[in-house]
């Protein structure tokens, strides 16, 4: 400023996130942390519909887990909201842009490819060739595009975790009756992503038509000073959100209340309580459930944290015999229900 005096204004806010996560030592309290956030951002562009030089996010970023459970459900919940507010015209594109040291390998293998074609770059693209090669798959210039669309893709060169991982993320989605599309070619803006990467897109909102996006970021609490921990997130732009809103007509909204935490009483039925937590969401009930593979106790603990109105335990000797077992948190009741109509649960929130 005039003074000298060095001013930053926040282009994004994981980054932001994931620094107060180490200084106020989050990890270290729970293992699992998820976090949200509504804040104002800036960018340095020509501002145009959809993109303006001050503007606004919610997102919501999970600490602590490399399940790809949790990968699927930050997609989820980020598709779950923009339905909420009562837009249809979206699709949802995913990607797994691998560990550092696999897309270290990729990245040479993109270099050669590249190596008798630099001449017939942009100069944006030149200068990502240096400093962040896979950037080069965002050009919007007609010419970068022609070189790309014949360059080798990431998705074939994933290690074997990460392929594994995002088979499992694909199949959660898909069993999840989530529509998706896979694009090889999203890499998204910024560098600390890792594996799973994501993009909603709307089809009312012009040329700037993400109006979120996320991904895993695994290395950055460590880059920036923590304990390794793994993390995954997403980011939604409010004004792309109105914009979008207004162009379809429509808008509502959803509660904040946490209804229902399930307790997993065997480990082999994450996918099943997975699934009961998605149906439930869908009928507008706030659901939590646990991706560390903690004891009852443990679980009742977090329950009680979060000040879960009911707690839905699934697993041993009842879930053998199609039971399941509703507990009102606030008198201590209980009552044994048929895992087969999930209704009878869906009823204590109407």
């Amino acid at each position: 400023d005039r003074s000298e005096t060095s001013i930053t204004l926040k282009p994004e806010m994981t980054a932001g996130v994931v620094r107060a996560f180490i200084e106020h030592s989050l990890g270290q309290k729970q293992q699992l942390n998820k976090l949200f956030y509504i804040s104002p951002m800036f960018r340095q562009e020509r501002p145009q519909a959809g993109r303006l030089r001050q503007f606004h996010q919610f997102g919501g970023e999970a600490l602590g887990s490399a399940s790809p459970f949790l990968d699927a459900e930050m997609i989820q919940i980020a598709y779950m909201i923009l339905k909420k507010l009562g837009l249809k015209d979206l699709s949802i594109r995913i990607n797994s842009l691998g560990i550092p040291s696999s897309r270290e390998i990729y990245k040479n293998i993109l270099r050669d490819y590249l190596s008798d074609k630099k001449d017939r770059l942009s100069h944006d693209s030149k200068v990502r060739l240096e400093k962040n090669i896979l950037r080069i798959f965002d050009s919007k210039i007609e010419s970068d595009q022609e070189i790309m669309n014949d360059a080798p893709l990431l998705l074939d060169y994933l290690d074997e975790e990460s392929s594994n991982d995002f088979e499992i993320v694909k199949e959660l989605l898909s069993n999840s009756k989530i529509p998706y599309e896979i694009d090889p070619k999203l890499v998204r803006g910024l560098d600390y992503y890792t594996k799973t990467t994501f993009e909603i897109i709307s089809g009312k909102v012009g040329a700037q038509s993400a109006l979120c996006g996320g991904g895993r970021y695994d290395p950055l609490v460590e880059q920036l000073g923590g304990k390794p921990t793994a993390g995954v997130g997403f980011a939604a732009g409010i004004e792309r959100i109105l914009l979008a809103c207004e162009n379809e007509n429509s808008f509502n909204s959803a509660g904040d209340k946490l209804d229902l935490y399930i307790v997993k009483i065997d480990k082999e039925l994450t996918s099943t309580v997975y699934q009961i937590a998605l149906s439930l969401r869908k009928q507008n009930i706030s659901v939590d459930l646990d991706y560390l593979d903690r004891s009852v106790k443990a679980q009742m603990r977090e329950a009680n944290k979060l000040n879960s109105r009911f707690v839905l335990f699934v697993g041993g000797d009842e879930y053998k015999q199609g039971n399941i077992t509703l507990k009102n948190m606030e008198t201590g009741e209980q009552e044994i229900l048929e895992f087969s109509n999930l209704d009878l649960v869906r009823n204590k929130f109407v």
